[in-house]
């Protein structure tokens, strides 16, 4: 798993890892556009942040739900933080490796029937389709089989 350094296009490793109970005081409305806390303690709601090894800072954060009976994981939240969004982010690829572990998670799980979905904002349907190969459900998007695989390898290797 790896970023790219947007202005010298390093790569830099890093490590997704489940959040921990003093993490949800670095998680601010301000830097990650939610508060986190609100997944605090919550039993079905597993929470993830992504970070460069060695590093305490988090560069990005995910919320999955898991639903066995459907074979599926749902991202019920991603963020990435402020500086790591728009055209002036210091890093690249941070949806895209949560995306993909979020992936690995569910085909883990369950196999060839794993589903990966999440619920778009409206504004940002479009760009998951286009970036991440998303299939259109109506009001969720999803990525299961090839596609599954395809993200995963491309942000996993």
């Amino acid at each position: 798993m790896a970023l790219i350094k947007v202005k010298t296009r390093e790569e830099q490793k890093v490590k997704i890892v489940p959040v921990e109970e003093e993490d949800y005081k670095a998680l601010t409305k301000k830097r990650y556009h939610f508060s986190w806390k609100s997944f605090k303690g919550h039993a079905n709601v597993a929470v993830y942040k992504l970070q460069i090894p060695g590093e305490d800072d988090i560069l990005g954060v995910m919320a999955l739900i898991d639903f066995p009976r459907e074979s599926r994981i749902e991202i019920s939240l991603l963020a990435c933080s402020l500086e790591n969004v728009g055209e002036n982010k210091t890093y690249e690829g941070i949806a895209g490796n949560l995306i993909a572990y979020a992936g690995r998670l569910a085909v883990k799980r369950y196999g060839k029937n794993a589903c990966l979905s999440l619920v778009p904002k409206t504004r940002l349907k479009k760009h998951y389709i286009d970036k991440y190969g998303m299939l259109d459900a109506g009001w969720q998007l999803f990525l299961e089989g090839k596609v599954l695989n395809d993200i995963i390898l491309k942000y996993l290797l």
